[in-house]
This record gives C-alpha cells, structure tokens and sequence, in this order.
C-alpha cells in the first residue's frame, strides 16, 4: 500500500514529483557544479572537506587553494586523542496513510501525513586515528564495524560512477551494489536467515550512502540507530532511518544549509528535497523499487497528496504544508498481513463487481480531494473545532468504504468499536489492513480520563498502542547533541552514547532525546520546515 500513487494537479495546482520536487531550482542554483551551501553562520565549505574543531559543524575545514587549481586542507593543530568533531543528532518521523488506501492503487489520490514516532541517529565522531566506521541499529540488534581504509572508495570515486551530493540517483548501479556485497557478507552472518536478512538489507543501504557521498579522507564515526516506530507495520520506519542516515551524512560533508529560524522558505526546500534525494536512494537499496512517498513524508513532514498512473514513473506527489498538527492515538493489531493479499482482494472485487467497486474508490479518492481542498480554502484554519470534525468525519466514512472493499479485520473492528463507544475521535485502519494498524484522531476535548480507561482497556486486549500528533516538522537535527533544558549539567544536558543506548522503550528515548510522541520539543532542536502557501 506504501508505494502508492500520487495527485495530478487541475488549473495552476503545482505538482511535483517527490523525488524531482526543487529539481528546476537546483538546477538554476548550481548549474551543474558542486555547491558551497551557505549555513547559518555564513561560512561557505567545500564539500569534500574535513571537520577542524568542535566549534564548526562536523566535517568542515579550512582549505587553500594551489596554483593549480586544487583544494588542499591547511596543515591543523589537533590532539591525535581528540575527536574531529563534537557528537550530534538527526531525527525524522514516520508516517500514516491518511485518506485513500487501496483507491491510490487504481489511479486514485491518497494522502499520507508524518507522525511523531520516529528514528533518532546519533553521531559520534572518532579521533582522527581511529579509521572505523560502526553502525548500531540496537533496536534491530545489528552491531558491525568496518575498517574505512578497506572500502571500495575506488569504484565508487570513478569517473564514470562519482556521484555529488546534489545529484538525482533514481536507480542503483550493479558494479557498485557488486563492490559493497564482500562487506556485507559478514553482517550478522551467526543470526537467522529472516532476520540477517533485514540487517544486511540496512547495512547494504548505509554503506551505499556512506561511500556515496563521503570520501577516504572521512573520519571515523560511530551511527547509532533507536526508533519508536514499529517495523513492518506500514508506518514507513526504513524511509525514517533512511532520512537520518541521508541528513547525516550530509551534514558530515558540510552540503546543508541551517536550519535556523530566518531561513529563507526556498532553502529550506532545497535542503529537505537534498535530503530526500539520498534517502531515495537507501530507500532502493532496502526495497528495491520504492515509491519514494514515504520518504517524502519523512524529510518534509506534515503531509502530501499523491497519485501514481503510470508504475513505470514514480508517483506525482504534492506537498501539503498547512495539515494541520493534531493530537493521534496510534494502535497496533499486532495482527500478522500481507499487503499483496489485501491488495489482491479489491482486485478481485473490482472484476467480479466493476461498476460498484469503481464507485467505492471513486468515493475514496473523492475523500482525499475533499481534506486537500479544505486545507488550500482561504478561510481555511487548521486549529477549528470545524476542520477537526471535517477531517474525522472522512475518516469515519473512509474506514467504512474500506470495510465494503473487504480489506478490515476483526481485531481493527474491535478498536474502532472500542474507540465509538467513548466517543473520544474518529478511527479508521491505515494502510493495507488486513490487520497492522488503526489510527484515531481525537477530539480536542477527550476526557483524560476517558482516554486512560480506553487505553488500559487497549492493554488488557492485547494490543500496543502509541500517543503521537499527526501532521508534525520532517527532519531535525540537535547538534550538538547537548539539550539546553534546564539540567544540573554544565550547558545542558548531554546525549552521549551510553545514555542514548541505554534509554529504555519508546518512552524512555523520548524522555532522552526531547523530542517524538507528545513530547515537548526542546531548546535545541531545529527543523527544517516548508513553506506554507
């Protein structure tokens, strides 16, 4: 259901696609050439430079340039002990099909919407003569490091094969997929197949990225994954980590500008579409042929409507800025489905029953027309009692038509009838159904009290749920990973490794880290955010 479609636009509507949103505007900015973004404290940096103190962001340096027109680092000063740079954080959402599942698969729009659950990196720099790169996906239990020196910086910097950090990758290259796989094949090799499986798959998609866009002058690092999304419940969490690891690295090599808070709309868009270029593109090493929506969603935030044709091409995808940031309660089946097979029951519906089926995902595809065109209306005010209502009552009627397409299940039932019986929001199944997950979006004067029973009556049946906010900021980065709150600690409270490993649950990671589920986003953190039309 993921890799659905996206929206076509009528009169003066701007589509774009997610993966080629911004592509005219870098274009013009950069005329084929690398880059020197401007950050918020005006220094321009080559990208291929190295961190030079704890005072800059990480990977930056000061260059000369020779007489024959290259760059060359200036000789530094540094303890061979210290670490090149101080450690920093990146976090980007997951993400919930809002309005539109299985229509978006027949050509119709859907929309899908970030939510606060989300993947948290953590980077810790090396002292320049530690030559290892670890990846900690502790939440997944993949733990490897690789020597940098003996990795294929050879093919990947051919001629023919360098990519830049502002290029459009929409396809892997073989040779170079080839050239990573000796360093994959040790990647959790003692575990079993299901599992090593899903963590060489992350491992190949890290090193792709990694050797793509850094150089055998990077330093070494460890990235340290938690999440608080759940895994293979249609919430898009490898797009997530692809979006932190995307954002990182980049970071890393000084290509992105801010985010800081008189930044330029137009910037902002081009850092968020820069950082969901390469997320793209871990997204393909993971799926092989994504959709790139929920990538989209993830760097970006807040929403998109789509709508995808042709399979051929990715999906037209258009930006939803202004949806609105409201309270969700999140609520996992912890019912096993599969995507194919609910997908294959509207298919058999729709040729048993064309005319009545078609008017079911006509429905439906009018019901995401229908939230887009209350959130472009120039009376439009996301905080009313009257959008809320509006928007739960599709959500009402979107549930019930997927309920005629044959896609709910008895548990998904149970938390809807749950859910009516308190009055409290308006639920609907996200995603493929057949199980995964439900969503609730909750009226803004649910009794706590009223929400405390529901949820201990949520535990008692056996399912896991989540309190989040639908329609929150994409990527954001903490750097460094200091958060000035208030603490004892001298300059507030620092994240170190050992704290963020040992965080226990999603609770426990977002009382750390200050941001995600309902928490409140605390001082330091900033997001790159787009602008609202």
């Amino acid at each position: 259901m993921e890799n659905g479609d996206g929206h076509k636009a009528n009169g003066d509507t701007r589509l774009s696609n997610g993966i080629q949103q911004a592509k005219t505007m870098m274009d013009n900015t950069e005329n084929g050439l690398p880059m020197r973004s401007k950050p918020a404290n005006g220094i321009h940096n080559d990208s291929s430079s190295e961190s030079s103190d704890g005072d800059t962001p990480p990977n930056a340096s000061p260059t000369s340039k020779a007489a024959n027109g290259t760059y060359t680092k200036k000789n530094m000063k540094r303890k061979a002990s210290s670490p090149m740079a101080p450690a920093f954080m990146v976090s980007a959402p997951g993400k919930v099909i809002v309005y539109g599942e299985h229509a978006v698969v027949h050509g119709k729009a859907a929309m899908a919407a970030a939510i606060s659950l989300r993947s948290y990196l953590l980077v810790t720099t090396l002292s320049k003569s530690q030559r290892t790169l670890t990846l900690n996906f502790r939440d997944i239990g993949l733990d490897h490091t690789w020597n940098i020196d003996e990795l294929p910086w050879d093919i990947f910097h051919q001629p023919s094969k360098k990519k830049f950090y502002y290029d459009l990758v929409t396809s892997l290259d073989p040779e170079l997929l080839e050239a990573i796989q000796p360093h994959i094949v040790d990647v959790s090799a003692d575990k079993p197949d299901d599992v090593r499986k899903i963590q060489q798959n992350s491992a190949r998609a890290f090193l792709y990225l990694f050797l793509s866009l850094g150089s055998p002058q990077t330093p070494g690092a460890i990235y340290t994954l938690r999440s608080t999304i759940p895994t293979g419940a249609g919430l898009g969490s490898s797009a997530s980590v692809c979006v932190c690891w995307s954002a990182a690295l980049l970071l890393q090599i000084r290509t992105l500008a801010g985010p800081h808070p008189d930044q330029p709309p137009d910037e902002a868009e081009l850092q968020i579409e820069r950082i969901n270029r390469w997320a793209f593109v871990g997204e393909m090493c993971i799926h092989g042929n994504p959709s790139g929506v929920d990538n989209t969603v993830s760097a970006g935030g807040k929403a998109v409507v789509f709508r995808r044709g042709d399979y051929s091409k990715p999906p037209y995808v258009l930006s939803v800025p202004n949806f609105p940031e409201v309270p969700l309660l999140l609520v996992n089946t912890k019912q096993p489905r599969s995507t194919a097979v609910e997908v294959a029951k509207v298919g058999a519906l729709r040729k048993a029953h064309p005319v009545v089926t078609e008017s079911m995902l006509n429905s439906i595809d009018q019901i995401t027309t229908s939230a887009h065109d209350l959130m472009r209306s120039p009376d439009y005010d996301g905080s009313s009692d009257e959008t809320l209502e509006h928007l739960g009552a599709l959500f009402r009627i979107n549930h019930g038509l997927l309920v005629s397409l044959g896609v709910s299940h008895p548990r998904l039932e149970r938390i809807r009838e749950l859910v009516d019986y308190t009055n409290i929001g308006w639920t609907k199944l996200t995603g493929a159904g057949g199980g995964g997950c439900a969503i609730t979006l909750l009226r803004r004067d649910a009794k706590e009290e009223t929400l405390r029973n529901l949820e201990q009556q949520l535990d008692e049946e056996g399912f896991e749920r989540y309190e989040a906010t639908l329609g929150g900021d994409g990527i954001g980065v903490l750097w460094p990973a200091v958060l000035r709150n208030g603490s004892d600690e001298d300059g507030g409270e620092e994240i170190d490794q050992q704290k963020f490993e040992n965080a226990v649950g999603a609770e426990g990671i977002e009382k750390l880290v200050g941001v995600g589920g309902r928490q409140e986003k605390r001082e330091g953190w900033k997001f790159w955010k787009r602008a609202v039309h």
